[in-house]
């Protein structure tokens, strides 16, 4: 008896994913966009939430209207008239019923496209949370992973004089993922940064990196570019100010040179920037940067060969309108108010922010440590995931190498120290200190309960050991605060990299009164008066600059956000404990 066949279709496919995974975009694709023009695709883009991820499933972006015998088919979409949103933007604050949805979206709008001479062009997405997916004129482009870095995709060959974009959108919290699926911020969704066309000649400068040489005579600049394609030729480099125009060599399509000069120094009191550009056959890039070096030397922290204190705060990319779709007012504002503190430093935590907060901190002057959310209880031991994380990390750390801002690659935060967590933070502490010998590497670490001290063996690997500790909150016993210095002995910096406590703006009572303003400010003076005495701790950034959302808080002081802020959420109300670390920075450090 013969097989009846059967009608198969995407509802029968259980990896429906699988086939889109050969596209996955990396740090390899990489360009440098400093100096070049972009053209925007923000703006109304038509949208629908898709739960169930049939836009993959059936590969809408194929836009099948007819069969094979011209019989008319139904669809599951209809483009051109589903509503519109604004990107970038997250959509939880977009629309009130979109505050908590955690799953796909699609997003989709048309452009026009003008050639120019013979050129590539690139995609652009400054970042989407957490998985997208881009199609164009029928055609799959490619995917990405990771929420909080940017990624370019090669659409040369799929544009037209009239396109069709559409973006698939993936919120979803993952275990295998990173950060996984338990956080401690909000899972914000969407395309939260700009979206963009690049257009670029068909050989092109691919990577264009400058620094001060770290040999402690600061009379040395190192400019490196890479280009497109294996080409042996030569580039220009150019720094007006400094009365710089050199030729570098490029060799099989890569070159560096040391250029002496004496430029001036970049501290935070003094962001002096230069105006720096690189010409190599018929491409151009440019950018503005600052000279600087930062070094160890035993429990020391040097900025330009001087001791340095790092007053520090941390921060979420948080904001009450605009999620984390912060504009560049919203970072001004808060490097002003960092810097209004007494900071010099902030750690911008817990997964990269927009580069445009480390240009604002290059040209306000603020040092940065920059995160990638390695976050409490990953999977260690699945090679796929320590792939997501590296590759995050290289992209960091390609996205902002110019940044004179940048001190410190962070590689995770509060971590269980166990042998799979070991092997797999030393590997991205290895993958920092290879990719950029200029800057220093630390971790957001745990305190050993059992001894009440700071022993975690991933510091052997790090230049500067960071340590989270809540003494007075969540260990409410304060006298363990001096005994966990006494008990440690570090051979290198310490910064505190986490201490504080919840208060709700305006509500009062006893020091012994969690979530009162009153106990956070108390803690804030018991432990500047402690951390203040230890001559190896050399920097502090307490938790955290201002109130952010988190649905894990669902306490009547919390109210669905953390309140460790030393500001309100909305960020017009300065707490005690505000003026209580104000002092120690200006009166102390």
């Amino acid at each position: 008896m013969a097989e009846t066949k059967k009608y198969i279709s995407d509802i029968h496919m259980e990896d429906y994913t699988a086939c889109y995974e050969d596209k996955l975009v990396t740090v390899d694709s990489f360009v440098f966009d400093g100096g070049r023009k972009k053209e925007s695709l923000n703006g109304f883009w038509h949208y629908a939430i898709d739960q169930y991820d049939t836009c993959v499933r059936q590969k809408w972006y194929i836009e099948r209207k007819y069969d094979n015998r011209g019989f008319s088919l139904p669809v599951d979409y209809s483009f051109d008239e589903w509503p519109v949103m604004k990107l970038p933007a997250c959509w939880n604050t977009v629309d009130p019923q979109f505050l908590l949805y955690e799953s796909s979206m699609v997003f989709t709008r048309t452009f026009l496209y003008v050639p120019e001479n013979d050129e590539k062009v690139f995609l652009r997405v400054g970042a989407a949370n957490y998985i997208f997916r881009v199609f164009l004129n029928g055609q799959y482009i490619g995917m990405h992973r990771g929420g909080s870095t940017p990624a370019y995709m090669d659409v040369s060959e799929a544009l037209a004089k009239e396109n069709r974009i559409i973006i698939q959108v993936d919120a979803s919290r993952r275990p295998e993922q990173i950060p996984p699926e338990n956080t401690d911020w909000f899972n914000y969704g969407g395309v939260y940064r700009d979206i963009e066309l690049i257009r670029v000649p068909k050989i092109y400068i691919k990577s264009f990196r400058t620094e001060l040489v770290p040999d402690g005579t600061f009379k040395n600049i190192r400019v490196e570019i890479k280009m497109s394609e294996p080409v042996d030729t030569t580039a220009t480099v150019t720094i007006p100010e400094l009365g710089i125009s050199q030729e570098i060599k490029v060799s099989g399509g890569a070159g560096n040179i040391v250029i002496e000069c004496e430029p001036d120094l970049w501290t935070p009191e003094n962001p002096v920037l230069y105006d720096i550009e690189a010409t190599c056959l018929d491409d151009i890039v440019s950018d503005r940067v600052g000279f600087r070096e930062i070094r160890v030397s035993g429990r020391e922290i040097l900025l330009n060969g001087k001791s340095i204190f790092l007053k520090g705060i941390s921060c979420h990319e948080d904001s009450v309108i605009n999620g984390k779709a912060l504009n560049d007012e919203e970072r001004k504002e808060n490097i002003r108010i960092a810097k209004e503190l007494g900071c010099n430093f902030m750690r911008v935590a817990h997964y990269p922010h927009h580069e445009n907060m480390a240009k604002l901190a290059d040209e306000m002057g603020l040092l940065l440590w920059e995160e990638i959310p390695v976050y409490w209880a990953v999977r260690f031991s699945r090679e796929g995931t320590y792939s997501d994380a590296e590759n995050q990390l290289k992209e960091l750390i390609t996205r902002d190498y110019n940044r004179a801002s940048v001190i410190i690659w962070s590689v995770g935060n509060e971590n269980a120290d166990s042998d799979e967590r070991l092997a797999f933070m030393k590997g991205l502490a290895d993958c920092a200190h290879t990719m950029d010998k200029t800057r220093l590497v630390s971790a957001a670490c745990l305190v050993d309960g059992d001894g009440n001290k700071i022993a975690d063996r991933l510091a052997e690997y790090l230049d500067i050991i960071g340590v989270n500790e809540y003494c007075g909150w969540y260990t409410p016993d304060f006298s363990a605060l001096p005994e966990l210095m006494k008990n440690s002995n570090p051979d290198k910096p310490v910064i505190i990299t986490e201490f504080g406590a919840d208060a709700l703006s305006g509500h009062h009572g006893t020091i012994s009164d969690k979530g009162t303003e009153e106990c956070q400010e108390y803690v804030y003076e018991r432990q500047t008066e402690v951390l203040g005495s230890i001559d190896y701790i050399k920097g502090m950034t307490p938790w955290i600059l201002y109130d952010f959302r988190c649905p894990r808080r669902t306490s009547s002081i919390q109210k669905y956000y953390n309140r460790k802020g030393l500001l309100s959420e909305d960020k017009k109300y300065r707490k005690p404990a505000f003026y209580v670390l104000q002092r120690f920075y200006k009166e102390n450090i």
